[in-house]
């Protein structure tokens, strides 16, 4: 059969003759494939690809019908462009002067199509010409960029496609996402009626960015790459157009196989696609774009309206077709760029004023200069930074409007800009605005001038707000401020402290101990007692690296009373009081690390510290786990997933929320979630900070061994313990104390008894140098009684376990107490298993839950499964019912729980009203009440 093809299109986002390999689109080609499958056996249908421009919605309609011509199925292609709603039925004439056989007589049906009252006889033409077509075989009709057709076509396709349901014709249409106009909407309205499907077209992931970045640039990319990179956003359009410019004009230099920047990050420049849509624009529209660029950031229309002389309702047109260009978006009662991408290239190419060498000529005429910013007001911006500072401590988000509005006011020359700038990144970034914080800090970085105090304060605001994203860019920023000639003292000395925190987090140990050595020394000279405060930190989690659990408690509270004698609410002081938290989490303190995350969180809300809150919680779900809470922990962890924006990987939440989902899917059997989040697992086990990388091999290790894989779990961990034994995890590879007893029992699985006898040996130093801690020696009498097959130190770990909040190892230990009981002593197994199966089910963890009850049964004793979802301290509540009871516990508001839970407030409601009824509780007071005795065991 033969192939009508209209035009030969280079992918959105391709840039001259650049075409990469599709990536990242695995599962939307396995879906197209699936519909020419259906196709083949001469089921008809609709398939709409919608997404966002630039997303790659022409690559998959393209890569779709070179698969059905490699079927031998007859493809039918047709595109509309801007403008071209004036031809009508352009796009499906377009392929009929291009088709073969019954597909003819161009000419004839164009003049149908122009020609008044004749459109009848048009739309009866082509459904005679398709059904003719789809006799000989299954038929393809692909249609791009339906949110550009005229009205014609849009009448056409959407008569033709219902009239032609029962023939083998597959209608592959695409359309942009967001605002299109009416006629569209019908459209699809009408579409989705006859039973459309549907493939949205999401943003790629960051493997997927990086596998394209590979393609282009002939090698891996390394660190500084990706950075850029993730400023796309996974939009492939936005990232082709970053990269293969850099490529052709030497920018990327490749050095030991991996790509890289020869002279730091390149600056902002225009991007193809953006100056495209900006030429499709009315004179009017372009103006209003190119001024918005110029304000840096979300502006009103009336403030739109006062720079351009104009009045808001005279921009209304400007602005509908701004935001039909996908240009611009409504972000509240402002407007804001689609992209942070889109705004810097607008923003490159307006053109520079000329600096005045002197006094305007007398008599000359004034030059006529682009809309920008409002007339500098030095006195009004000094009082708005005033006003800033005293707001910053208790209001980050009124102090960071008031920076933000000081800098409009600022010329860009002014030498107190870069001040303000450093002042302002921290309360943006403290209220969820990060992405525009690191843009408002590299572009002053990137622009130039800067004196070396300056430069030091803007990194050392950047170093801050990369922590909770991107460890490596912390330590980036921070060790390039602290080399700078000619800074003070105190700023030296915070940038050093700074940069130790960020090796501390990165998990570089032994770089870490050094740089925290040097800034107390220019810290102390300079008697900056808050240095000094995230100095003490750095040490308590030195001292833990050494297993000196003492010191490092020590230490940490030593920190919190310097940041409290200086009024630094430790609840507000992040990522320092995080530590606190974990080290508490880490060594089976867990009711004292969920007092202070809770605190963290309350503490961090009242004041609207949304990026504050969100690393308490963060740091919350790692505590909720580890208590057996899995299903608080995973409701916490999906309720503050990282959001799309966000400047970095998200290496906090790599340690905390992915490695949690993780663990919770392995306990709960969830076998979809624990594939996803092993995928997130091998990202991990590439990221240039050592401690994601171990955090991701550990996470693939326990994937594997549930698998029953346990050789290819001890190959993944080998991994981990070939880097630099300084910068090793404390625990061999581990994350937890916890963990001992399970890469024991890999360990020997895998026939690797070596490994086994290292980690009990390592469990028991940890226990001598830390006796005061009940929980470190159960960990290792655990260990020691699997490695030796002893029943006597698998007791003695019950009984230590039973003065520890640390549920699924205390149920852990008991089910290997009943495993070697039964061997020989069946019956006095049954009490092991059995108090194992209630802390498991207690726990919502189904899959070893039903391996107990295999145990059980095994054992001689036949009982009857509980009912699914419900636990033992709970008999009476479903599961959905429990965690909404134990939400509104918490003080949560009907309207929180249901965003908490991802649910309706209606099914908050119904869930809380049969749990009242069950309970014979009348008010949320008892329900607490009953909440607390019921969890704590009492």
């Amino acid at each position: 059969m033969s192939a009508n093809r209209v035009t030969t299109r280079t992918g959105p986002g391709e840039p001259g003759d650049v075409r990469t390999p599709l990536r990242g689109r695995d599962a939307e080609l396995a879906f197209v494939e699936a519909r020419l499958d259906a196709l083949d056996r001469g089921e008809g249908g609709i398939v709409r690809v919608e997404g966002p421009a630039g997303i790659g919605r022409s690559r998959i309609l393209a890569e779709a019908a070179a698969i059905a011509r490699r079927r031998g199925t007859r493809v039918f292609e047709g595109a509309a462009g801007p403008g071209e709603h004036v031809v009508p039925l352009g796009p499906f004439l377009g392929g009929v002067l291009a088709a073969q056989g019954p597909l003819t007589e161009a000419v004839r049906l164009r003049d149908l199509a122009t020609t008044p009252g004749r459109r009848f006889w048009l739309l009866q033409e082509l459904g005679d010409r398709l059904r003719e077509a789809a006799r000989k075989g299954p038929l393809l009709v692909v249609l791009d960029d339906l949110q550009w057709c005229d009205d014609l076509t849009l009448l056409t396709f959407r008569t033709l496609a219902a009239g032609l349901s029962a023939h083998a014709i597959l209608w592959l249409v695409a359309v942009r996402g967001g605002s299109v106009p009416s006629g569209v909407r019908t459209t699809l309205d009408r579409i989705r009626q006859a039973g459309a499907r549907e493939l949205a077209l999401g943003a790629l992931d960051d493997r997927a960015a990086a596998r394209i970045a590979e393609d282009v640039l002939g090698a891996a990319p390394g660190p500084d790459v990706l950075r850029l990179a993730r400023r796309a956003e996974g939009v492939p359009q936005l990232l082709l157009e970053l990269l293969v410019p850099l490529r052709e004009d030497g920018t990327v230099t490749v050095r030991d196989g991996a790509a890289g920047f020869a002279a730091g990050p390149p600056a902002p420049r225009e991007l193809p696609s953006v100056v495209r849509r900006l030429g499709r624009l009315s004179d009017g529209a372009r103006e209003l774009v190119r001024t918005a660029a110029g304000t840096g950031g979300p502006v009103t229309v009336g403030r739109l309206a006062a720079l351009l002389g104009r009045s808001p309702a005279a921009l209304v047109p400007a602005v509908q077709e701004s935001l039909d260009a996908d240009l611009l978006a409504e972000a509240g009662d402002r407007l804001a760029f689609r992209h942070d991408l889109i705004r810097e290239a607008v923003a490159a190419g307006l053109p520079r004023p000329p600096r005045a060498a002197g006094p305007p000529r007398t008599g000359a005429a004034p030059a006529e200069e682009p809309p920008g910013p409002p007339p500098p007001d030095t006195a009004e911006a000094g009082r708005l930074r005033a006003e800033a500072a005293e707001l910053a401590p208790t209001a980050p988000g009124p102090a960071a409007e008031r920076g933000l509005r000081a800098l409009e006011l600022t010329p860009a020359d002014a030498p107190e800009r870069p001040r303000i700038v450093a002042e302002t990144i921290p309360p943006l970034w403290q209220t969820g605005r990060a992405a525009r914080a690191r843009e408002l800090g590299t572009a002053t970085l990137a622009a130039g001038g800067l004196g070396p105090e300056d430069e030091a304060l803007v990194r050392l605001a950047l170093a801050r707000l990369a922590a909770p994203f991107d460890f490596s860019e912390a330590v980036r920023q921070a060790r390039t401020g602290a080399a700078l000639p000619g800074t003070s003292a105190t700023t030296r000395g915070r940038l050093l402290a700074t940069l130790a925190v960020g090796l501390s987090m990165s998990g570089e140990h032994a770089a870490a101990e050094r740089a925290a050595e040097e800034a107390w020394e220019t810290a102390a000279a300079a008697g900056d007692r808050a240095a000094e405060a995230t100095l003490t930190t750095v040490r308590s989690a030195v001292a833990f690296h050494r297993m000196d659990l003492t010191e490092a408690f020590r230490q940490a509270e030593r920190s919190a009373a310097l940041a409290d004698a200086l009024g630094v609410s430790t609840s507000l002081w992040v990522p320092e009081a995080l530590w606190h938290a974990l080290l508490s989490n880490t060594t089976g303190r867990t009711a004292d690390a969920l007092a202070v995350a809770d605190e963290g969180i309350r503490a961090a809300g009242e004041q609207g510290r949304t990026a504050a809150a969100r690393m308490w919680r963060m740091t919350r779900t790692r505590v909720l786990l580890e208590t057996g809470r899995l299903a608080d922990a995973r409701a916490d962890a999906e309720a503050t997933a990282p959001e799309p924006g966000e400047p970095g990987p998200g290496n906090l939440a790599d340690v905390t929320l992915r490695y949690v989902m993780l663990r919770v899917a392995l306990h709960t059997g969830d076998r979809p979630a624990a594939e996803a989040y092993a995928e997130e697992a091998r990202r991990m086990r590439d990221d240039p900070a050592p401690v994601v990388r171990h955090f991701g091999t550990w996470m693939l290790a326990l994937k594997a061994d549930h698998e029953g894989r346990p050789d290819l779990a001890m190959a993944v961990l080998d991994g981990v313990m070939t880097g630099p034994a300084e910068d090793r995890p404390a625990y061999a590879g581990l994350i937890d104390p916890a963990d001992a007893p399970v890469l024991v029992r890999m360990a020997l699985r895998a026939g690797r008894p070596e490994r086994a006898a290292g980690a009990v040996a390592l469990a028991e130093r940890r226990a001598e140098l830390n006796p005061g801690l009940a929980f470190l020696a159960a960990t290792a009498a655990h260990a020691r009684g699997l490695l030796d097959n002893d029943l006597a130190p698998l007791v003695r770990a019950v009984r230590l376990y039973e003065d520890c909040p640390r549920v699924l190892a205390r149920a852990s230990a008991l089910e290997d107490a009943g495993r070697k009981l039964a061997a020989t002593r069946r019956a006095e197994a049954v009490p092991c298993f059995e108090t194992a199966l209630a802390l498991y089910a207690r726990s919502g963890a189904e899959r070893d839950a039903a391996r107990v009850h295999r145990r059980l049964r095994a054992a001689g004793v036949r009982r009857r499964p509980a009912a699914a979802g419900r636990s033992d301290a709970w008999p009476e509540l479903t599961a959905a019912e429990l965690r909404v009871a134990r939400s509104a516990a918490r003080g949560l508001t009907n309207r929180q729980v249901a965003e908490l839970l991802s649910l309706s407030p209606h099914t908050v409601g119904s869930h809380l009203r049969r749990a009242f009824t069950k309970l014979d509780v009348t008010s949320r007071a008892g329900l607490t009440r009953l909440v607390e005795q019921r969890d704590s065991g009492e």
